[in-house]
């Protein structure tokens, strides 16, 4: 049974402290999960709460067609670059500590070239000794994974390189 004046007291200490979120389990195996935003769900942080989604990049605009009889490349028309990709961004929510695997022997969430659904766990960054899942805020295939395993990262700091058409 839980002792809901442990319970009051734990919520009244979290409510005073800096901590946003807060889990004890018992030796009998009885958990208790507290936090102060809605966006912490028990020990993950789902990122499109916690930052809000980046707008696509705009494509460049599109160039007047080469002029007749001037093929591409030509000194009057040089080569036109590839068009570049609008890739999105997934940004850490928080400072922390990068992992890109469950467990140190587990397979990385998402490599380059894997594709994920919105709301997909991509890594896990641990904060103050917490957990926190991180989920892909849209769909898409990763193009560049822009953090090394068990690396710090800085809040705001670009993850994930995401192209949205991939």
């Amino acid at each position: 049974m839980i002792d809901l004046r442990y319970v009051k007291k734990l919520l009244e200490m979290l409510d005073e402290s800096t901590v946003d979120s807060l889990e004890i389990t018992s030796e009998k195996g009885m958990k208790i999960r507290l936090a102060k935003t809605p966006a912490m769900r028990g020990i993950s942080m789902a990122s499109p709460m916690a930052m809000p989604a980046m707008p696509a990049m705009p494509a460049s605009p599109a160039a007047p067609p080469p002029a007749a009889g001037a093929p591409a490349g030509s000194p009057d028309r040089p080569a036109e670059p590839a068009p570049a990709r609008a890739l999105r961004e997934i940004k850490s929510p928080m400072v922390g500590t990068f992992y890109a695997r469950p467990e140190p022997t587990a397979n990385a969430y998402v490599a380059q070239g894997t594709r994920v659904a919105q709301g997909q766990t991509v890594c896990i960054i641990e904060a103050m000794k917490i957990m926190n899942e991180i989920e892909s805020e849209f769909s898409g295939t990763i193009v560049e994974v822009c953090v090394a395993d068990a690396q710090p990262v800085e809040y705001g700091q670009v993850l994930f390189k995401v192209d949205p058409n991939g």
